[in-house]
């Protein structure tokens, strides 16, 4: 039994299992996978509140569901942005009113949402932004651009960083704004087509888009404060089952490698152990750290760790196939586009791993300034 988790966790653990079973396999309805998990209380079992329709439910069951959902190969959720990212922030910064609003629609699968925090040429330097919000009768109107905006094509909302004070730089004068997204003529979204074929970042524009005075989080002004807070949350109990996933990769590398005659080769051989090592080391990382929450660098250490190692992953299942591994499932033609299995999906997908959720140079930056104190960087 693993840090946290007890017997009672372990029975519960049956219970989620049963839960799963009974609604998987899933019929491709990604709004309706969000209300079932909602009508059940599965949204928001991390929020340390409940009275929103979801359950509060402990780190070590927190742990067990997490883990049980990727066991199951359940489908990769669309809520998870509003249920990880802003409903915490809502608990630490937001007033009552917007607890009220928002939080049930969040836990019951009802609406969903995205992220408008990088822009172009303020991608890892958030402080750069230039999206500007200008106050009018009634609440705010924003002009703006914001990129790699993941499932905006989806969102019924956005929570958005904004320069509410005209001529103020870096962090100053930032607010923290809901805006929604079903605004024709003021918000566009357009998909960016990736090496995958698939397209789930997008570029948004707003032109003139309306927010409410009430949907400021935290106060005008004090937005950073409230981004940074948000940034907090990003990593947590989904990192064990991010690497419960990683596991099932690994395991599809280790089984092509047999079938190719790869894993005879003792260079191939060593480069698995790797793998299958450095996994288990993130694992009881990922532990230690949820048991001492408020360790300084911890997330930074973590996203540099996992996201180094799944592009090794991806680099070793191209390598394990040979020139198998640029051939694609089925025949491609031009009239339908190519398609990709599982391990090469994994490797090209996998080059943005070092980059999204803040590069591996602003990692390292994080841990020399905040951790280890060294002089801070200087920024224009």
């Amino acid at each position: 039994m693993e840090f946290g988790v007890t017997s009672e966790d372990e029975a519960f653990r049956g219970e989620v299992r049963a839960w799963l079973g009974g609604r998987l396999p899933w019929d491709g309805d990604r709004r309706g996978w969000e209300r079932v998990l909602g009508g059940a209380g599965w949204i928001g079992i991390g929020w340390g509140v409940e009275g929103y329709g979801n359950r509060a439910l402990g780190i070590g069951r927190q742990v067990v569901w997490a883990e049980e959902y990727a066991r199951a190969r359940a489908p990769a959720r669309s809520g998870h942005i509003g249920e990880k990212l802003l409903a915490p922030t809502l608990v630490a910064h937001g007033s009552e009113e917007q607890k009220a609003r928002f939080l049930p629609r969040v836990a019951a699968g009802d609406e969903l949402w995205c992220q408008g925090y990088s822009e172009p040429g303020a991608g890892s330097d958030l402080a750069g932004i230039r999206t500007a919000a200008v106050r009018e009768p009634g609440g705010y109107r924003i002009s703006g651009q914001k990129i790699w905006t993941s499932l905006a094509h989806e969102a019924d909302w956005c929570f958005v960083l904004a320069r509410t004070e005209a001529g103020s730089r870096r962090h100053r004068g930032l607010s923290f704004l809901l805006v929604p997204m079903d605004q024709p003529g003021r918000v566009e979204v357009r998909p960016i087509r990736q090496l995958t074929g698939t397209s789930e970042f997008n570029e948004v524009f707003f032109d003139g888009a309306r927010v409410r005075a009430e949907h400021v989080v935290g106060g005008e002004g004090n937005g950073w404060r409230v981004a940074m807070s948000l940034l907090g949350f990003e990593r947590g109990v989904s990192t064990l089952a991010q690497q419960i996933g990683f596991a099932q990769e690994l395991g599809q590398v280790l089984e092509e490698a047999v079938a190719t005659g790869a894993a005879d080769d003792p260079v191939v051989r060593d480069l698995l152990v790797r793998q299958w090592a450095e996994l288990r080391t993130m694992r009881w990382n990922a532990l230690r750290t949820l048991g001492s929450p408020g360790v300084p660098g911890a997330p930074s250490v973590a996203k540099l760790l996992w996201g180094r190692w799944h592009q090794r992953l991806g680099e070793l299942a191209v390598r394990v196939r040979g020139a198998g591994a640029a051939v694609g499932p089925r025949d491609w033609t031009a009239a339908a586009p190519y398609e990709l299995d599982a391990l090469q999906h994994l490797f090209l997908f996998g080059r943005a791993d070092t980059i999204y959720g803040g590069s591996d140079e602003i990692q390292r930056t994080i841990i020399a300034e905040r951790v280890l104190g060294l002089p801070r960087e200087a920024k224009g």
